[in-house]
């Protein structure tokens, strides 16, 4: 039961740190890899797909949030959307790579929601970019430990 709770723990971590809600997973995540009870693959297929379905959150919003753009709650500043919009122009669908970026990440998936780009484009390159990210940091986690 621990380990499933363990896993959920995580799930939840980097679903809801991928959303607009302040929150870090990789400490979390981190924390499970030094623990040595968990399997690293099966710790980054649950944190990636987590993270990634927390973004998916973003895009969602960013279908139809732009009326909503100036509200406090919004999940980016305008500033931070206006920059992602213009990184997003410029670059394309190969800019949600790096949606893992904890600096304006979270709003180029809200961007990509409201440029429309497809769904299935969408989570593939959304699931690389932050797949990558965990990965490496499994890996400095691994080779420090």
């Amino acid at each position: 039961m621990f380990d499933l709770a363990a896993y959920a723990g995580l799930f939840i971590t980097a679903f809801v740190a991928a959303t607009i809600l302040p929150m870090q997973s990789e400490t979390v995540f981190v924390g499970l890899i030094l623990t040595g009870n968990y399997s690293v693959a099966a710790l980054l297929l649950t944190a990636s797909i987590g993270n990634t379905l927390g973004a998916a959150v973003n895009w969602l919003l960013g279908r139809g949030i732009e009326r909503f753009r100036n509200k406090r709650w919004f999940p980016a500043s305008a500033a931070q959307l206006d920059r992602a919009q213009r990184w997003y122009q410029r670059y394309g669908k190969w800019s949600l790579l790096l949606s893992w970026l904890p600096i304006g990440g979270d709003a180029l998936t809200v961007v990509a929601g409201i440029l429309r780009e497809p769904f299935p484009t969408f989570l593939a390159l959304v699931f690389i970019g932050k797949a990558a990210r965990y990965a490496v940091l499994a890996w400095i986690t691994l080779r420090l430990s």
